[in-house]
């Protein structure tokens, strides 16, 4: 894990070298062990900031060079199966001087080429490769979007920028101004989409990405597309007995680290498999939950039990109610505006475990592969509904539903019908998000008449009879990389620690994505199959769980202990208003009423991060 910067160019400025310094040091906290740089006169710079985990010797230390210095590397990420490429390597004649695994990219590029490269990692990626004699720069990222990678064309169009962070960008003059599309998307959903940055002139590498910049063009290719859902036939135990086996080597593998290793614990039941298998396989491991005494919300109780139950030792870190929102540590760790609750007990717990260890395995992924979320069971009902239902009665609901709406006893079965006839436009516009401020009058001149892109797809029955499939595709290349990856990468990155989940590994994406739904959602259970094995492993008690994750009450908090927050927002001087986001006068209106509802929703929380990610960021004014 590390920070990785870089700028390359037909004819690089001479300030080159200090504006990827600028970048470094705005993505310090990514690397704190280590920075490097390396220039190659005239056409790339490259600059590194390093979290050690593999070989702490400075051996490890980037940018890493080939022998002859024709070829650097800035890598960010763990490649878990480094060895035994390093062994293919070897068995070539190369030669290696580490023991970590940034030098296989190396070899690995002059060997074989990026593509045949790519294909034999197995692990979590972003990195940059310059090629000095074809002078060009190949940029990588992992193939779920674990490890972020952004980047910027300068304004001539002869030169690149990239880093790990917008913000690192930012600070180098490579961003432009804010653009409200993204900030459209943040009212929407608390994140900002893959599709866009919250900086114009800022894009983000796609997951399962190569791109290429050379002779001033920039070109991509996907390397990596899972299987189709339900593309092969398996048995129930089966699919259980496959998951367990590959869920054990993928731990198995992110064990490996020349520093401590421990877990994140829920007490639900995706942390719960990966801490049996770390117990299993004999790892010397500490897990940590973050607590909200009194809270219902607070599965610290949960968690201390599966703690138990597996023999494994734990601790709780509680995050009192009266503790105010550490907001600037959540502006400062994500590199745009990041508005989930629940990062701010990712940032908590990644304070605490620093102190007693620096990787850290967490149970990522387990609900999206394995289909773990109750609109996940919704989906499938409705487009089982759809491919029962004629063309005819799905053209005749929407005259049908003006008066079913007036129905509050019927609001369930009006939104499964409006799946079952609508499909995945339907399903994206039920989120409500953005219609909060259009209800509430709150949207200023620079976002009115905007449309969100999200809430345009259009209804379709034919969508409606894939619906699950079509979801599935959309949700993985939206939420689950822009707030969930995002989430984990940005928290525990900011206290230097190396987050890893097994469940995002490669081999069990391609295995539980050919599976069918039938399979996952075996007796209308969710995430059937784990919920099996844990069953087997750990007891029905915790199979029985119901899922609930790192969460922050912050609608119950922000109306009693951490109403000082909306206070300050409501205080007058507002960037949001000032600036044209929010119409003027409507913000203090807004928060008085939600403050008297005793319960503050969840869009007044995301206003006042915003609100503090202005303060702090402001506006860049130019384009390097």
């Amino acid at each position: 894990m590390c920070g990785i910067a870089g700028f390359v160019a037909d004819s690089l400025p001479r300030d080159a070298a200090d504006l990827v310094r600028r970048m470094n040091l705005r993505q310090a906290r990514r690397g704190p062990d280590a920075e490097g740089f390396h220039v190659w006169e005239g056409c790339a710079a490259f600059g590194h900031r390093r979290l050690a985990i593999y070989d702490l010797s400075d051996a490890g230390r980037q940018p890493m060079l080939s022998p002859d210095g024709q070829t650097g590397v800035v890598f960010n990420g763990s490649i878990y199966n480094f060895h035994e490429i390093r062994k293919e390597l070897e068995q070539r004649g190369c030669r290696f001087h580490s023991q970590c695994d940034t030098e296989v990219l190396v070899h690995g590029y002059r060997e074989w080429g990026i593509d045949d490269l790519v294909r034999r990692l197995r692990g979590m990626f972003a990195f940059a490769i310059w090629d000095h004699p074809a002078r060009k720069l190949t940029m990588v990222r992992d193939r779920l979007g674990v490890k972020p990678l952004l980047y910027s064309v300068t304004r001539n169009g002869d030169g690149l920028a990239f880093a790990s962070t917008a913000s690192a960008l930012a600070a180098a003059d490579f961003a432009a101004d804010i653009d409200p599309d993204a900030v459209l998307e943040f009212f929407e959903f608390g994140w900002v989409s893959e599709d866009r940055c919250i900086f114009r002139n800022v894009q983000k590498v796609a997951p399962a990405t190569i791109m290429e910049w050379h002779n001033g063009r920039l070109s991509e290719r996907i390397y990596w597309t899972l299987p189709p859902g339900g593309s092969r036939r398996i048995r129930f135990e089966d699919a259980v007995a496959e998951t367990e086996a590959l869920l054990l080597d993928a731990v198995k593998i992110r064990l490996e680290a020349d520093v401590p290793v421990g877990a994140l614990l829920s007490g639900g039941i995706d942390s719960t498999l990966i801490c049996w298998a770390m117990s299993k396989l004999g790892a010397n491991i500490r897990s940590f939950t973050v607590g909200t005494p009194g809270d219902p919300a607070d599965e610290a109780s949960d968690a201390r039990e599966t703690a138990n139950l597996l023999g494994i030792p734990h601790e709780v870190i509680p995050l009192a109610p009266g503790e105010q929102p550490a907001l600037d540590e959540l502006i400062n760790a994500y590199g745009e505006p990041f508005g989930c609750s629940s990062a701010l007990a990712m940032l908590q717990v990644s304070k605490a475990v620093k102190e007693r260890a620096t990787v850290l395995l967490t149970g990522d992924g387990g609900d999206d592969v394995y289909l773990g979320y109750t609109y996940h069971r919704n989906f499938l009902r409705a487009q089982m509904l759809a491919n029962r239902m004629p063309e005819v009665a799905a053209s005749l609901w929407p005259l049908l539903r003006k008066g079913v709406q007036r129905i509050q006893a019927l609001r369930r079965p009006m939104h499964l019908m409006d799946f079952a006839t609508e499909g995945l436009g339907g399903a994206a516009r039920v989120h409500d998000g953005l219609p909060y401020y259009e209800r509430e009058g709150l949207l200023g001149e620079r976002l009115s008449g905007k449309i969100l892109a999200e809430r345009a797809i259009p209804a379709s029955f034919e969508s409606a009879r894939r619906l699950l499939t079509d979801f599935l595709a959309y949700e993985r290349r939206t939420r689950f990389v822009s707030e969930y990856m995002t989430k984990v990468d940005g928290a525990t990155m900011y206290y230097a620690i190396e987050a890893r989940s097994p469940f995002l590994d490669q081999k069990i994406w391609e295995s539980a994505a050919a599976m069918p739904f039938d399979v996952h959602l075996r007796k209308w259970e969710l995430k059937a199959v784990l919920r099996e094995l844990v069953r087997r492993r750990a007891g029905p008690a915790v199979a029985s769980r119901r899922k609930q994750g790192f969460t922050v009450p912050v609608e119950r908090w922000l109306a009693t202990g951490w109403k000082p927050q909306l206070d300050a927002l409501s205080d007058g001087g507002s960037l949001l208003e000032g600036d044209g986001w929010l119409a003027p006068g409507t913000l203090k209106t807004a928060l008085q009423k939600a403050a008297a509802r005793g319960r503050v929703p969840t869009q007044v929380w995301l206003l006042i991060v915003l609100e503090r990610w202005l303060q702090k960021n402001g506006t860049p004014l130019a384009v390097t």
